[in-house]
């Protein structure tokens, strides 16, 4: 079995800043891929930022500039700085891995789940 635990959301004022992050603990030989997700009341949920293994990096237009994903893989963790927040990353963030059980074995998707971030004054 594989947990992935969320921290760090919050309320924030309009240009704050926070930081995400989420562990994953339980049968992992390798994660391939981490990610955070969110979703905003009535919308479908989308990719905000991944990372790989090797540590490429893709985000969201809308964030880029202003968020960071990065990984810890001996801790298996990944988080996500958020910088000058509009009310429209308001959403339940979500963390997602791809992870790898066992040597040989294919990797299966894992969600945290969710945090809340509010942004507003």
């Amino acid at each position: 079995q594989v947990q992935l635990v969320e921290s760090g959301g919050g309320l924030v004022q309009p240009g704050g800043s926070l930081r995400l992050s989420c562990a994953a603990s339980g049968s992992i030989f390798t994660i391939v891929t981490m990610a955070w997700y969110r979703q905003a009341p009535g919308k479908q949920r989308e990719l905000v930022a991944a990372i790989a293994g090797g540590g490429n990096t893709n985000y969201e237009d809308s964030v880029k500039g202003r968020f960071t994903i990065s990984r810890d893989n001996a801790k298996n963790t990944v988080f996500l700085q958020m910088n000058t927040l509009k009310p429209e990353d308001t959403a339940v963030y979500y963390c997602n891995a791809d992870i790898r059980p066992r040597l040989g074995s294919p990797s299966f998707r894992y969600w945290g789940q969710g945090t809340q971030v509010t942004v507003s004054s």
